[in-house]
């Protein structure tokens, strides 16, 4: 459902969150290690991220990426996703055709137009904070 660096971009900010929520920041190779994703790819979406203000980038010893947690709870799914991949989600055509509407659908563009509107909805409301409760209470996983 989603690209590949979207789904590194989700992973690597929610085990940001569940780290900063612990008060620790946390570095580029522990990331890409916990998350499982190659060291430099995930470098450009933490820039990316950065860049859009939905983590931060600390430089120096003990530095690393963190998360206020103050701002963990207004930090929407959907908000990472569009940092990463636009509003493609949002409004692509289930078949990846570029001139798909209501007004000239392609064959699955109702069926798929409710999907995607699901979708969209719990990006829109799911946040940060519940997610890295989720991981540091071991009740969900990022990694075997």
């Amino acid at each position: 459902m989603f690209s590949k660096t979207c789904e590194y971009g989700i992973r690597a900010t929610i085990f940001i969150a569940s780290q900063s929520h612990q008060n620790k920041r946390t570095g580029l190779k522990d990331i890409a290690k916990k998350i499982d994703s190659p060291e430099a790819f995930t470098a450009k979406i933490l820039q990316i991220l950065s860049k859009d203000n939905l983590i931060h980038s600390v430089k120096g010893v003990g530095g690393g990426f963190e998360i206020p947690r103050e701002t963990m709870k207004d930090i929407k799914l959907a908000q990472i996703v569009r940092a990463l991949e636009g509003d493609r989600v949002f409004t692509g055509c289930g078949l990846g055709l570029s001139q798909c509407s209501d007004a000239h659908p392609c064959p699955m563009h109702e069926k798929f137009k409710s999907i995607r509107n699901e979708l969209a909805h719990m990006l829109e409301n799911t946040n940060l904070e519940e997610l890295a409760l989720g991981i540091k209470s071991g009740d969900t996983f990022l990694k075997y």
